[in-house]
């Protein structure tokens, strides 16, 4: 799924033109009626009612100009929202791609370390796993705390464990200095969790995650 960006700076533009108009509006009132107004009109008054009147529409253009900053701000967080799943959905056909046909599987980079095809394979299904939690971490649907405990109880097993050993090196190549807090926050949850996982002793491997299949 892509996002127009015209669409939505189009969006902010008709929102700004809009607050623009009525501040006009509200500006040009006191002259209109001056114009308009009747001789013998008691301007003092008048001018005490305007005051008023005044504050009232400074209030209400305020709230318009905070409605049009909270919509922007909602329409980019959309955007980015947006962006990043298309990322994820692209990276995911890729990695569904590649297990479809052995041919593509050197289009990839070569693995860190030495290992089998069956291993690299389930090495690029964790690297979906890990990249979820990246992104979801990026988009506020998992707190530092959540990360942790997941990142923790997935280095726990074989796979995971392998999975950062050979991957962990290029994912602090890319994010170690990135822009983005959150991709260098989610790094280092990471590698934290990875370290404490290894302290911890040999990883569950993968002969013992499901009992033995019997009648």
């Amino acid at each position: 799924m892509t996002v127009d960006r015209r669409a939505v700076a189009r969006r902010g533009a008709i929102w700004s033109v809009g607050v623009l108009a009525s501040l006009g509006t509200i500006l040009a009132t006191p002259f209109t009626l001056r114009s308009l107004a009747p001789k013998g009109t008691d301007w003092e008054r008048l001018s005490a009612v305007s005051q008023t009147y005044g504050a009232v529409s400074v209030l209400i253009s305020a709230a318009a100009l905070v409605g049009v900053a909270v919509s922007l701000a909602y329409q980019g967080r959309q955007t980015r929202i947006q962006n990043e799943e298309a990322h994820r959905s692209a990276h995911r056909e890729l990695v569904l791609l590649t297990l479809s046909d052995p041919a593509y599987e050197v289009c990839w980079e070569p693995p860190n370390t030495s290992m089998t095809r069956e291993k690299w394979k389930q090495l690029l299904v964790a690297n979906l796993i890990v990249s979820m939690w990246s992104t979801d971490y990026k988009l506020g649907l998992m707190d530092s705390h959540l990360a942790r405990s997941v990142l923790q109880d997935y280095f726990r097993g074989e796979v995971g464990r392998a999975y950062w050993h050979n991957s962990g090196p290029s994912w602090h190549r890319y994010f170690a200095n990135s822009r983005d807090k959150h991709e260098r926050e989610f790094l280092g949850l990471a590698e934290e969790a990875y370290r404490s996982a290894v302290a911890a002793g040999a990883p569950v491997p993968t002969s013992a995650y499901f009992l033995p299949f019997t009648d």
